[in-house]
């Protein structure tokens, strides 16, 4: 499964192309995708009016969307954001550090454009899609 972050989503549904959208185009009908409520609810913030909503939520619904919600999670995710602070990779967004958690912890790949998953990359595992 791999993982669509809000990052790749906002540039896809503005119509920009770059190597993630690209990958995005592709894969869409060819492998299971998903997103999580938290990456949902991102993607949703930036539409600009209800109709486009809609439609967007509409999209997103298709694929698998998980709740990632739980104790055992935040847990974690603050251990690796301890972990990666005591390491000099500080993270700029709680939400990043429990998207990516969740993906490490489910064994998820994930396709993003942002530089806060990096560390998680480098240092903890986490599996990242390169197109």
């Amino acid at each position: 499964m791999v993982i669509i972050d809000s990052t790749v989503w906002v540039d896809y549904f503005n119509g920009l192309h770059n190597p993630e959208t690209d990958w995005l185009d592709v894969q869409l009908d060819v492998q299971r995708l998903g997103l999580t409520t938290i990456i949902m609810c991102e993607v949703l913030q930036g539409v600009r009016d209800e109709r486009q909503a809609a439609a967007v939520e509409t999209d997103l619904s298709k694929l698998e969307v998980f709740e990632i919600h739980s104790v055992a999670l935040a847990v974690q995710a603050a251990k690796n954001y301890r972990i990666l602070r005591g390491r000099g990779r500080t993270v700029r967004k709680t939400i990043d550090v429990l998207i990516a958690t969740f993906c490490i912890e489910q064994q998820h790949s994930l396709l993003h454009r942002d530089r806060d998953f990096d560390p998680f990359e480098e240092l903890l595992g986490l599996s990242v899609v390169h197109p």
